[in-house]
Formats: structure tokens, sequence, C-alpha cells
């Protein structure tokens, strides 16, 4: 079968389309016929050795994809063959077959796309759980969301405003200021272009927003803190400008009873009722058209270096695929 492969950390450039060794199922496993993989940030940092945990060589990254099961192992029933899936957290989605545990598999409605499926595990579920887990969003609550126009973005605009909450944004261009708006979000500021602390106590008349969803983290978390209203939260579930500055909890937070916590999508594990119940009602809102994914670019797999470079280069909005086959 045909993957992309790297065989040591460094740029776009290390990634290599090969012919590898399908896999096959060992017991309590299932073996994917991928056709549409997910792209997502951790892959970037996954290639750069700089991820939760260290790539081991030769390494095909890809942590979620949408397919067919074609063979199960021992343990697993033979009735999901054939059956139209999603995967989230698995390893080697970069390729035309993948082996999960049959355990970890998401079932597709019929009226879900492989593209949607592909596009909403990774992304649309970061975005539940930050709102309706990490924190929990109501009528009436303020949320400012950095990064509005990215894939976690653009989703929790969407589920922000199906709760009634007051959506704003940041954001680097007026292009992708223009698509937050037409998920919904109130309003959208480029933070390139002025304070966006000083616009929001502006747009809320000098009381700050009570959430914040801070995935750039060093260049925007002090500003985050900021702006927060009394008993305000900042969620940190990534840190693509680096690592904050140490919160100074006696300067920072003491005055106005602020919250700062972290967020990452996989320890919900630890929460399998909930984590059901995020799959189930997220894909129920693709399926009746209350969540849309919004597809920023579409690769062939063997472009996969060419998908990062964009990513990495903030050229995209939304999700970026690679297609197999």
């Amino acid at each position: 079968m045909q993957a992309i492969r790297f065989h040591a950390v460094g740029g776009p450039e290390v990634l290599q389309f090969e012919e590898v060794e399908k896999p096959r199922p060992a017991a309590g496993e299932a073996l994917v016929r991928i056709h549409v993989a997910g792209v997502n940030f951790a892959d970037t940092l996954l290639r750069r050795g700089r991820y939760l945990r260290q790539p081991q060589f030769p390494e095909t990254p890809g942590i979620e994809a949408a397919g067919v099961v074609e063979e199960v192992g021992g343990g697993v029933s033979e009735a999901i063959v054939g059956r139209r899936v999603a995967i989230l957290g698995g390893h080697g989605c970069y390729a035309e077959y993948t082996v999960v545990p049959a355990n970890q598999l998401i079932f597709l409605p019929d009226q879900i796309s492989f593209e949607d499926g592909a596009a909403f595990p990774a992304q649309s579920l970061t975005a539940y759980h930050l709102l309706y887990t990490a924190d929990h969003v109501k009528p009436g609550m303020s949320v400012l969301v950095h990064a509005a126009a990215g894939g976690v973005g653009l989703q929790a605009i969407q589920m922000a405003k199906q709760a009634s909450a007051k959506v704003f944004g940041t954001t680097s261009s007026d292009e992708k200021a223009k698509l937050a708006r037409e998920m919904g979000a109130d309003e959208v500021l480029l933070y390139n272009q002025g304070d966006f602390t000083e616009r929001i106590k502006e747009l809320t008349q000098g009381r700050g927003v009570d959430l914040v969803l801070d995935s750039v983290g060093r260049t925007t978390f002090a500003g985050s803190l900021k702006c927060l209203a009394p008993f305000g939260h900042v969620i940190l579930y990534g840190a693509a400008s680096g690592p904050p500055e140490p919160v100074n909890i006696i300067g920072s937070l003491f005055e106005r009873s602020l919250k700062v916590s972290a967020f990452w999508l996989y320890t919900i594990q630890q929460r399998p009722t909930e984590a059901s119940e995020g799959i189930g009602r997220v894909l129920n809102w693709i399926a009746n058209g209350k969540l849309k994914m919004v597809i920023g670019l579409k690769l062939p797999l063997a472009q996969a270096a060419e998908a990062h470079r964009r990513m990495e280069s903030r050229e995209t909005v939304g999700k970026i695929l690679l297609t197999v086959g």
C-alpha cells in the first residue's frame, strides 16, 4: 500500500510518499480502508518532534480519517465489515490502510460524507468539549475565539451561537474575518491591526468576555487574560506561537477571580460517557445541517508535504484534507 512516512524530524520536505506493507488487524482491531484523511496542526508538531509524544521512525502521521472497515481481528464482530467509519486518535492515517482498536471506531450515518467524516473528529470534538466539558456555554455568555477561521475556531463559533452566546473572534485577514462572520461570529477583530484587548473592552462596555478559547499561546495569552470579565475563564488548547509566559496568580488572577485551564482532546477518554455523548451530539448536528464543515483545502495523499506547508504558513481556513486512492 502507499503511505506518507518520515524518517527524521524536520520541515515538510521530510514527508515521503512510499510503498509500505499493508497492516493486518490483531485481536480487538479493525483494518480500515481510508478514503479521506484529516490534517491537523498536531501532525506538524509530531513531524518537528514537538508533540506530546515523539515519533517512532519510520513514522506515518495522521490521527483522523474516514473510510470503510475491510477486515477485523479476533474478538471483533464480522458484522462491522463494510461499515463506513471515522477514526480519531489512531496512528498512521496518512495511508491507504490503517488498523485501529475496534472499540474506537465512530460509525458514520449514511448522510455524512467521507469528507465530513474525516473533517469533524479532532476539530469538532475539541470545540464541543471546550464549550461543554471544560466550560459550560449558555445563553447570554460572551466567548472570544482566537484563530477564528481555523478548523476548531469555525466549529466553536457555530456551536457557541447555537447556545445563544455572544461570539467574538480574532484572525489575521479580512478574508478570514468574513468567513468567521458567515459562520455566525458577531464581531471579528484583526489581531495584526491593533490591540484586540482594548477593542473587546469597547464591544463589551468595559466588562470583558466570560470565556476565551486560545490555541495561539505566547502572542495572545496575556491579552486573553486582560480582556476577561470577572470570574472569566481562559482555556489554552494549543500553542501555535509557542508556550505562554508563566501566569502570576496573585498579580493576574486574584483581583477578578479569573480561571486558567488547559484542554487536550484525548483526556476525554477518561470520561467515556461524556465522550460518547459529544460524538453523538456532533454527528447529529452535522447530519441535520446545524453544523457545517468548512473544507479549506483538499489535496491527494502524495501532496501531504504541501498540505503541511500551507497549514504552517497560515494560508488556509477551515479543514485540510488528504484524499486517498
